[in-house]
Order: C-alpha cells, then sequence, then structure tokens
C-alpha cells in the first residue's frame, strides 16, 4: 500500500493510516479500515514523509515499536506486522536540526538507507528516462512519436531540474500533447525550459542551484498567475515544498 503525506491534512491523514471507527468524526458513518490495518503482513509506502505533523511522527514511532495501534475514536488495539519504506525529497538532517522531524522516528525508520541523487546530479539518467515517458505518454495521447531532435534532447540536457524526475515527465507529457512531427522538437519544449542553456560561464556569475531553483520557481510561479497549488503541479512537487524553495530554505 502506498501514500504521499503531502496531499492530506492531519486528521485526513490519520484516518488515512490509521482508520476510524464509527461516529469518531462529523462524517463518519461507518468504520473504516486504515492503510496499516490494510497492509498487514505487507509493505506500507509513506511518500513524502518529511510533511507528516510531529503528532502523526509520535504515533507512526509507537506503531513501529509496538506493532499496535487505535484506530480513531477507537478504543481496541489492533496488532499489525508491517514493513515501512518512507521517502522525502527533503534534506532530513536539516529538517531534525530544525525539530521539524523527530530523530527518534529518523533513527527508527533509518534501517537501510537508500539515497538518490537529484536528477541535476545524474545527467545520464535524463535520456532513458525521457525515452520512457515519451513511449508512455505517446501512447496514451495515441501518437507515432519516435524520438528527440538533437535540439531538444540539447535542450533537456542543460537543465537543471528543480522539479526532478516529476518535472521531466511533465515537460515530456506536455511536448507529447503539442508535437506535430514524428520527433520531439525544441519549439515543443517551455520557452522557461530553453532559457536556461548556458552558453558561456562567468565564475563571478555562477549561480547556486538553490538560487537558480528560486529563479525558475518564481518565474512558473508568474506564469501561474500567483496560484501556488498550480504551480506546485506544473512543478509536480507539493506546495510546501515549493513555499520553501521560495523562501530559499
Amino acid at each position: 500500500m502506498a501514500i504521499n503525506c503531502a496531499i492530506f491534512t492531519e486528521e485526513l491523514l490519520a484516518s488515512e493510516l490509521f482508520g476510524h471507527e464509527k461516529g469518531a468524526f462529523t462524517g463518519a458513518i461507518s468504520s473504516k479500515q486504515g492503510l496499516l490495518e490494510i497492509a498487514n503482513n505487507g509493505t506500507l509506502f509513506l511518500d513524502e514523509i518529511a510533511e507528516m505533523s510531529p503528532n502523526l511522527q509520535a504515533k507512526l514511532l509507537n506503531v513501529i515499536e509496538d506493532k499496535e495501534f487505535l484506530r480513531v475514536g477507537g478504543t481496541r488495539p489492533i496488532r499489525v506486522d508491517v514493513r515501512v519504506i518512507a521517502a522525502t525529497n527533503q534534506n532530513i538532517n536539516v529538517l531534525i536540526s530544525n525539530g521539524k522531524f523527530r530523530e527518534d522516528l529518523y533513527y527508527r525508520l533509518n534501517v537501510m538507507d537508500i539515497y538518490i541523487p537529484p536528477l541535476r546530479e545524474r545527467k545520464e539518467d535524463i535520456i532513458p528516462l525521457s525515452k520512457h515517458f515519451l513511449e508512455k505518454h505517446s501512447k496514451r495521447a495515441n501518437k507515432k512519436i519516435t524520438g528527440f531532435n538533437k535540439e531538444a534532447m540539447d535542450v533537456l540536457m542543460s537543465y537543471s531540474f528543480p522539479g526532478n524526475v516529476r518535472e521531466l515527465e511533465n515537460i515530456i507529457e506536455r511536448a507529447v500533447i503539442l508535437e506535430k512531427t514524428s520527433q520531439i522538437r525544441p519549439e515543443s519544449i517551455p520557452q522557461s525550459i530553453k532559457l536556461f542553456q548556458i552558453e558561456t560561464i562567468d565564475p563571478n556569475r555562477v549561480k547556486t542551484i538553490d538560487d537558480i531553483n528560486k529563479e525558475y520557481a518564481e518565474k512558473v510561479l508568474e506564469f501561474a498567475e500567483g496560484n501556488k497549488s498550480k504551480a506546485a503541479e506544473l512543478l509536480g512537487i507539493s506546495r510546501t515544498s515549493l513555499w520553501r524553495i521560495l523562501k530559499g530554505e
């Protein structure tokens, strides 16, 4: 089972994870199993776990340690044996030092750590990922697009992808919709992406990745007419992550 912690309020996330009893809150017209209960003897994947509130972090820690929990509004402990896999695109050590993520939960989860570098640090993945997304979205759009011309791939290879793989997929999906030939051309790639191509580098004017991310996020927000939810969707990140990028955190 899988859930994205960034798209729920604390109350709804608690209900999704732990379930609830009938009458536990307004609208709870019947009892409901949570994902922890459904995933018993299996695996639960918690995406964007850094977005989880401290209160829910404490409850999750208890489940991992004691292997039991209460449904929202419940009084009967429910025992489970669940393997938990968690992911975040944020610097978890910074969040811990700032008191935004529980250190004890981090060490309890961090039995095996798998670090995936951002896409800008593994440029060799851009070509195979682009081909994969092209095939995926060409089939959905019922279009016969066989690849990318050199200029289009050069644009993608020179871009920093602040939104990582999700942003790459959004760019490819958009290009498939707009493209009228059998190959993706630069004309089908957003103008804002092409603006980031580096012709020359002045050592005195080199910007940090964080500065570039912030500038690009601001451009996308301007394009979305100030709608942060729409801008976050275009970038393939959560609204909270967009807010942090704009603040320079």
